[in-house]
């Protein structure tokens, strides 16, 4: 992506990684995540307006401790160490850090210099999220200190004349009250950055991108619904229309209405858009097979001989578009930190079809951005606010083996869990919400009869980057007229739970 204004995010394994990324993004400068060790040339290439160091697990006096080239310190390019990345800067230019005798985790009250750019309108006592064990014992020379707290002499340091700043805590998570405006002092004040970076310039370019890319030739992508296929197959339609095509395998595991929904909002595209019925093909398939990861291989395989089978039917295709988005990119092991997930569609799916290139014109996306990108393409709200969902569909979300009176069953319950979250106005607030139709069967009573039906599991939770998770705290008196209109209006039902369970222990999903 062709950006006149970016920062550099180089990556030592901390767990906040992406977290900074979105922040600078937040403040309209397009920033890139980078390994350590990959850095120093992107930043070469790039020629960023400023440089952020990561926190890291790591302590710089191990001998197998991350690092980076001293030289990125000469280029004249504003650097900002956060935590390990503010110890690597001390130890690299002549300072010392040590390991703490006392070490600090949490909420902390910090004292600051406001006369430093860093802090500039903040107040002389401020409230910071402190993680860390070592210290900077002594800063280098031509340093100097702008914040200490209790325990920690040197919070924050800086050498103004070089540019250099750097921060023992995490400006990045809520927890540290000002953060933001922490960040965006460094990125204004110091970087001299202007926040030129919008969703419209980013559609613009991203558009010039793909028709220039694609020439007169022809594209397919594998739209399943969710909001990353569906706003890349409108992105692309915009650049090159009925040149691309858009093979939409309904494997009859979707949401209620939710075929249809997709259906509707690119029929009259102006691409090329092909749905499958293939619900009978997977059904037949996973009959009998009650294990999770069982499901899972199942249909995956079968999406892809499906996906097979129409992108023969279309004959020659010069590209394979997918909805890759940015963390599926950082997961999938950029840097030193562990590999949450892999990701099929970073590595690439199977030649299914002979292309000569890949398109993936979200790569450096995050996803609330990729719902602004789909908000200013037009698409329906219901597509750029649509839940995550997983592409197994509903099968992981019924207990056991999969029928279609129990998918029916589920359709109906979830349908009406996300209507009245909609109706409260939560469904922004709540990152997630779903129904799982359990393989407990409980009794109960309706009217003067006694039932052995469905025990119906509700799941919401609250997150920011979907690896971590918390519960959602939804009201009592919505969940109340949820279970009261699932159990009157949907039969095979006697018995509704809320999961109160967070991230870890649980996953989001229950299989």
């Amino acid at each position: 992506m062709d950006n006149k204004e970016v920062v550099v995010v180089v990556d030592f394994g901390g767990q906040y990684n992406q977290l900074i990324a979105r922040r600078v993004r937040e403040n309209h400068v397009y920033c890139e995540v980078y390994p350590y060790h990959k850095a120093v040339s992107k930043i070469k290439e790039l020629q960023p307006q400023g440089i952020i160091f990561t926190g890291g697990p790591a302590s710089v006096y191990e001998e197998k401790a991350p690092k980076i080239e001293e030289k990125v310190f000469q280029l004249g390019i504003p650097v900002l160490g956060l935590c390990y990345g503010m110890q690597f800067m001390a130890q690299t230019l002549g300072g010392e850090v040590e390991q703490a005798d006392m070490r600090e985790f949490g909420k902390t009250a910090i004292s600051v210099d406001t006369a430093s750019p860093l802090f500039k309108g903040l107040q002389e006592q401020e409230t910071v999220w402190m993680s860390h064990t070592d210290y900077v014992a002594k800063i280098p020379a031509d340093f100097e200190i702008i914040a200490h707290t209790e325990n920690c002499p040197v919070a924050a340091m800086q050498n103004k004349a070089k540019k250099l700043y750097a921060m023992q805590y995490h400006p990045e998570v809520l927890h540290t009250e000002h953060g933001k405006e922490m960040l965006h002092n460094f990125l204004f004040e110091v970087c001299g950055c202007t926040g030129s970076w919008t969703m419209a310039n980013y559609a613009k370019t991203a558009i010039n991108t793909i028709r220039k890319t694609i020439g007169n030739g022809k594209v397919v992508l594998a739209l399943s619904g969710g909001v990353d296929s569906s706003v890349a197959a409108a992105l692309i339609s915009k650049a090159v229309g009925s040149q691309l095509t858009c093979i939409f395998v309904d494997h009859g595991l979707l949401r209620k209405n939710e075929g249809d929904e997709v259906e509707a909002a690119f029929q009259n595209s102006g691409m090329k858009f092909v749905r499958v019925d293939a619900s009978d093909r997977f059904l037949g398939k996973l009959k009998g097979v009650s294990e999770p990861e069982r499901k899972r291989k199942i249909i995956g395989e079968e999406f892809i001989r499906v996906f097979e089978e129409e992108g023969r039917k279309i004959g020659t295709v010069d590209y394979l578009a997918q909805g890759t988005i940015y963390p599926d990119v950082i997961e999938s092991g950029a840097g030193d930190a562990a590999v949450i997930k892999s990701h099929h569609n970073v590595g690439g799916l199977p030649a299914v079809v002979d292309f000569k290139g890949l398109i993936e014109p979200l790569r450096n996306l995050f996803k609330d951005e990729v719902r602004e990108l789909g908000a200013e393409l037009g698409l329906p709200e219901y597509l750029v606010w649509r839940q995550p969902f997983p592409g197994p569909g509903l099968a992981i979300r019924v207990m056991g083996e999969i029928t279609t009176d129990k998918l029916a069953v589920l359709r109906d319950a979830d349908a009406i869990f996300r209507e009245e979250i909609a109706n409260a106005g939560l469904n922004r607030s709540i990152n997630q919400y779903f129904a799982v139709l359990t393989s407990n069967r409980t009794v109960g009573v309706m009217g003067d009869f006694r039932t052995y039906d469905y025990t119906l599991a509700l799941r919401g939770v609250t997150t920011t980057d979907f690896m971590t998770a918390d519960w959602a705290r939804i009201p009592y008196d919505v969940l109340d007229k949820i279970s009261s209109r699932i159990v009157n209006e949907v039969d095979h039902i006697n018995r509704i739970v809320y999961d109160i369970t967070s991230k870890p222990p649980a996953t989001i999903e229950w299989e």
